[in-house]
């Protein structure tokens, strides 16, 4: 590796209700991730819990800065020397009776150094599946965009059904992303319909890496996520997937071959109109 190429790893899991055993798997995953040589790890939105219902992550609710699930996550970024993306975890909100969907990003020495908040939430009914979906009843969105400086590019953060809002990425490519991080838990049937193709498109669109970490599986509320954790390249290429199961996507962050391409081919330069 360069100074300008980093290898990332998205971690794809079919988490379930027992909390102690969806981060023994987690822990897992990461260590083999930095094994292979791993810079930066992304984990699946609720990674470390999913119950019957969005309403039982009251139940794991942590304050910033003090929880288990932090302290987790700090103390394996540290242990290992590497970034965690931390997935998303309950966090409190301003409403005592619904949580924050965040995602935590932890450095190397194992600081926190970023949050994002879960901003599109997923209130949806899916008639094909005989599925409904409310997150809002239990989850407070977020509204501030985040992008950090890290040693492997600036980095943006979004989250599952962001994912359908590309005015939401623009936001992320004007503060400067050159990877974006996307924790995920896409249904099966809209994944199969729509997930590959969103997730090529952000990255073709702002010229910049996904890192997609997705849940796939069964899950005791009876859900089944798509998963294909994918890294797709600026040009819209997947170079890694990990279809289904447990598992690991590990691709190259190349920054000298983005930063290129975006000189070579300049077309966030030629926009004449912008989201507001």
């Amino acid at each position: 590796m360069t100074a300008n190429t980093h290898t990332v790893a998205a971690i794809q899991l079919a988490s379930g209700s027992n909390v102690n055993a969806n981060l023994l798997e987690s822990e897992r995953l990461i260590e083999l991730a930095a094994k292979q040589g791993a810079r930066a790890v992304v984990l699946p939105e609720n990674f470390a819990f999913m119950g019957a219902s969005c309403a039982e992550l009251l139940t794991i609710r942590e304050s910033e800065g003090d929880g288990p699930l932090q302290a987790f996550l700090s103390r394996l970024a540290a242990r290992l020397g590497i970034w965690i993306i931390g997935g998303t975890l309950p966090l409190e909100a301003r409403d005592n009776a619904k949580v924050r969907a965040a995602c935590l990003v932890y450095d190397d020495r194992g600081e926190q150094v970023a949050r994002y908040d879960k901003m599109h939430l997923f209130d949806v009914r899916l008639v094909e599946a005989r599925e409904e979906y409310a997150e809002s009843d239990d989850i407070e969105p977020g509204d501030k965009v985040t992008v950090i400086d890290t040693p492997f590019g600036r980095l943006g953060l979004a989250v599952c059904y962001d994912l359908r809002f590309p005015e939401l990425f623009r936001a992320l490519q004007e503060q400067g992303a050159e990877v974006i991080a996307l924790p995920s838990a896409f249904t099966a049937v809209t994944g199969r319909a729509h997930w590959e193709v969103l997730v090529r498109t952000r990255a073709i669109e702002n010229l910049s890496y996904v890192v997609a970490a997705a849940q796939g599986g069964f899950h005791i509320n009876r859900r089944e996520t798509y998963g294909h954790s994918m890294v797709v390249d600026p040009w819209g290429t997947p170079i890694a997937q990990q279809a289904r199961g447990n598992g690991i996507a590990s691709g190259t962050v190349d920054l000298g071959s983005l930063r290129s391409t975006r000189r070579n081919f300049p077309c966030l330069e030629h926009r004449r109109l912008k989201c507001r």
